[in-house]
């Protein structure tokens, strides 16, 4: 099963307010797990940067100046998210940005049914905690310490080891006994025995009834009296 998950990071909180998106970050995921395929670019929002935006993530409008408009990546970012869902933590917020994006570019949107909206995840499993990715890292003992400001890959990799936390994922390869490890590389062991066998429960007149059924019932042919 392929998964993104996706982050953003923009000028302002609403676009209907003509904030724009600055970077986009993707994280791919199959059966659960970071394939090792990521998609990230910058944007150049044309227009300026808000000091409250620039002190969250850090990045300036001088830097986005020389970068891509958002409608040279689009077609890009469409075919690198395909048709897998989209794992996005308040998906509500990001899915706004990238609509009105594509909205700009007359392209279809991206329904709101693709989205697994980690916030919620996260509001079912520990209800009452809070759901900052900040915060859920340090729930899951994430380790957080390249992220002094916020960035769309880093904090969708981020993400991505907070989803596999809230839907178990990390469970995949919890091994069950010290044989498993064994197995793993290739090596046959035998089945443990007990060195004495367990008591029969059966009583000598279960037994001798039982055999009676089979015999009248199943007659001699039964397969458990082929020897």
């Amino acid at each position: 099963m392929r998964e993104i998950v996706l982050d953003t990071e923009t000028t302002g909180l609403d676009p209907a307010e003509g904030h724009r998106i600055i970077e986009i970050g993707c994280v791919e995921l199959i059966d659960h797990f970071p394939s090792g395929k990521t998609w990230q670019r910058y944007l150049n929002p044309e227009r300026d940067m808000p000091a409250e935006a620039e002190r969250v993530h850090g990045i300036s409008a001088a830097f986005l100046a020389d970068k891509p408009l958002f409608s040279a990546v689009a077609a890009e970012l469409m075919d690198f998210l395909g048709e897998a869902p989209l794992v996005i933590h308040n998906a509500g917020f990001d899915l706004k940005f990238l609509n009105a994006e594509l909205a700009r570019i007359d392209a279809e949107p991206i329904p709101a049914g693709r989205a697994i909206d980690t916030i919620e995840l996260a509001k079912a499993k520990i209800p009452g905690a809070r759901y900052s990715l900040d915060e859920l890292c340090k729930r899951f003992a994430i380790d957080l310490t390249a992220r002094s400001k916020h960035g769309a890959l880093l904090d969708a990799e981020l993400l991505a080891q907070v989803y596999l936390e809230l839907i178990g994922g990390r469970q995949k390869h919890f091994l069950l006994a010290p044989s498993d490890a064994a197995a793993d590389e290739g090596e046959t062991r035998p089945a443990r025995l007990r060195p004495e066998p367990l008591p029969s429960l059966l009583t000598p007149a279960e037994r001798e009834a039982h055999r009676a059924f089979v015999s009248k019932e199943l007659g001699e042919g039964a397969i458990w009296n082929r020897g």
